[in-house]
Parts: structure tokens; C-alpha cells; sequence
């Protein structure tokens, strides 16, 4: 089984509306976990901002499920603006699982994906075509785990655009709360 996650980044100080609070981390984990144990997981595909990703590729890694990271733009850059800028120690853990994907060359950077909304956009749509062609590859199957609050902030939301795409490619779809 191949997995492509996508979800919620940690909520930034005095957040408006709750959608990843950080007293939720050890929860989320233990979801993320437990889904990708069960789904028997051999592939993880996702980005690496704080949150969701982060989280994911830690515990697939402590489980030795082989990662690919996809990345809107080179490290530095996304490590400034999806990483560092929440609350938490974030950047030592984006630092050592990039270096240890960057290891096994599975961290694909974006070229020319646009302004940072686009970029983003196009990362999800990657992870998605990294994990059909991993699947197809390794003579598996690819599912979709969206890890999210279950509520869409917007026309403009990643997680759901992410969502609506996997089940488009006719991937099953596995929604993990992160409240």
C-alpha cells in the first residue's frame, strides 16, 4: 500500500478557529499510526510542513516505511515559510528527515510552480502522481489520508482540493481528525 498524506498544519498562535491545536499531537500521531499500520503501508508520499507531515513521516519512519518528500520549493525556502513559522521545535525534526530522505534520493523539489498558493497546490497534485506511480510500480494500490479538522476554511483549501483530486484519480479517501 502506498499512502499519500496531506493535512493541517499546527494552529499559529491566537489562531481565529481551532483546526490543529499542538495539545493534539501525541493524539494525531497515535491516528496517524495507527492508519498507517493498518493500511499496512510500505510507501508514504507527502510534503513536510509542521503538522500533519511532519508528524507522518516521523512515525513512518520509526516504522520503516520508505518516504518520498515532495517540496513546492527548495528546502531553505520551505522550511522558513512551512515550518519554522509555527509554534513547536519543528525545525530539528524537518532537519533530520530531510536529511535522511535526501539520503535515499526520495525529496522531489517543484520547479517554476508559481506564487506560494500554486506551489502548494502543485505539491499536492505531485504527492498524488508520486503515489499512483509508486503503486504502479511496486504492483500495489495508493489511498489517500487526508489528516484534517473536517471542516473546509474556505474555497481555497488545500486539504479539501487535495481530497476532491485523490478521489478524482479514484483513490479511496481516509479522513484522521486532528481535533
Amino acid at each position: 500500500m502506498v499512502v499519500a498524506l496531506a493535512g493541517r498544519r499546527v494552529d499559529a498562535p491566537k489562531a481565529k478557529e481551532e483546526r490543529f491545536p499542538a495539545v493534539n499531537l501525541i493524539c494525531v500521531r497515535e491516528r496517524i499510526r495507527a492508519a498507517l499500520i493498518s493500511r499496512r503501508a510500505r510507501f508514504l508520499v507527502c510534503s513536510a510542513a509542521c503538522g500533519a507531515d511532519l508528524l507522518a513521516l516521523d512515525v513512518a519512519g520509526d516504522l520503516r516505511i520508505r518516504r518520498r518528500i515532495v517540496l513546492p520549493f527548495p528546502r531553505d525556502r520551505f522550511r522558513t515559510t512551512s515550518v519554522a513559522d509555527r509554534p513547536g521545535d519543528w525545525g530539528p525534526l524537518f532537519d533530520r528527515i530531510l536529511n535522511e530522505v535526501e539520503e535515499s534520493g526520495d525529496v522531489v523539489v517543484l520547479s517554476d510552480a508559481g506564487d506560494d498558493d500554486q506551489a502548494y497546490s502543485a505539491a499536492n497534485r505531485a504527492i498524488l502522481e508520486e503515489a499512483a506511480s509508486m503503486a504502479s510500480q511496486s504492483a500495489s494500490h495508493a489511498e489517500a489520508l487526508a489528516v484534517w479538522n473536517g471542516s473546509a476554511r474556505g474555497e481555497d483549501d488545500l486539504t479539501v482540493a487535495f481530497m476532491r483530486e485523490a478521489g478524482q484519480k479514484g483513490l479511496s479517501v481516509v479522513e484522521l481528525l486532528t481535533l
